[in-house]
């Protein structure tokens, strides 16, 4: 019997891991991967944590990793198949076994969102990636399209700029919703270039991505652009499907909870970017984390 349960061990699990050591409870995190970290690990470079300018996300996540190791979390392989509560514990259900615990912390994030249009499903790892530090190395002095007007897209542009001989940036809308800082950059840049307006209504190419098909939102025109690459970058999608039923979720699916990340159900915590929340960032994961063990520990004392 554990105290805490952590299911997930990117930047919110990995916290509420150090911060359910350092308040004495017996604490396993569940991670699905062989390497912790979640999203950050695919991220080139992070300069908006306090401290920590222009580490790589990797290492970022490998440092986290080690400071749980270090405070003696446990960690085990498993993939999480059912979460059920009952009166005196929670049980979990996975590919290595069942768990208890007195409180389960749901750190389980999200994934990328996908464009849904002909030519995604089956060009995907010929030329479509979600992920452009994974894959923008493939594409060096070629020609690129990024998909999207958040920060991931301009980093995502900016990061791929550095290689690739021309990078497209394609948004819907006329103004970029990234952050002022990462806009700067990406303005500075000779070799990207702004297509506003616009939605992507086919990624063409047989055996390989070869361009895609755009069409302008508000003339309706229709424009072919060659690419060998296309990254996509609109958004995710929380992985909170097996828990649907057992907590409350929103609309798109987050897992219903606030700042001290409590849900609907009394001893079970949703932490991080499944939960919802206003902003997704590594910091706020990372205090969400710190938020669910004082709340467990309120839930502890009063279950007590």
């Amino acid at each position: 019997m554990y105290d805490l349960i952590i299911i997930g061990s990117g930047p919110a699990g990995l916290s509420a891991a150090v911060y359910g050591k350092r308040a004495g409870f017996k604490t396993l995190v569940l991670e699905k991967y062989p390497m912790s970290g979640g999203q950050v690990l695919n991220t080139y470079e992070v300069d908006n944590y306090l401290g920590m300018p222009g580490i790589s996300g990797f290492d970022m996540g490998m440092q986290f990793r080690e400071h749980a190791e270090k405070l003696k979390a446990e960690f085990a392989e498993a993939d999480v198949r059912e979460l059920i509560s009952l009166p005196e514990k929670k049980l979990v259900k996975t590919s290595a076994g069942d768990f208890e615990g007195r409180a389960v912390i749901i750190a389980t994030g999200a994934v990328h969102r996908h464009l849904g249009v002909p030519g995604e499903t089956r060009l995907a790892g010929k030329g479509i990636s979600y992920c452009a530090t994974c894959d923008g190395a493939f594409f060096r002095d070629k020609t690129v399209a990024v998909i999207g007007g958040g920060d991931v897209a301009v980093e995502d542009a900016i990061f791929l700029a550095r290689f690739c001989k021309k990078v497209y940036l394609v948004h819907r809308r006329d103004l970029l919703r990234a952050a002022k800082s990462l806009q700067s950059q990406l303005f500075c840049l000779e070799n990207v270039e702004l297509v506003w307006n616009s939605v992507v209504e086919d990624i063409l190419g047989k055996e390989q991505v070869e361009g895609v098909l755009l069409q302008n939102r508000e003339t309706g025109a229709e424009r072919k652009l060659e690419a060998d690459g296309v990254f996509i970058a609109v958004g995710i999608a929380p992985n909170s499907e097996i828990f649907k039923g057992i907590v409350d979720c929103d609309q798109d699916g987050y897992l219903v909870a606030g700042e001290d990340c409590v849900t609907s159900i009394p001893g079970i915590f949703a932490v991080g970017d499944v939960r919802t929340k206003k902003l997704r960032q590594i910091v706020t994961a990372v205090a969400d984390g710190a938020n669910a063990v004082a709340s467990a520990e309120e839930f502890f004392y009063s279950h007590s």
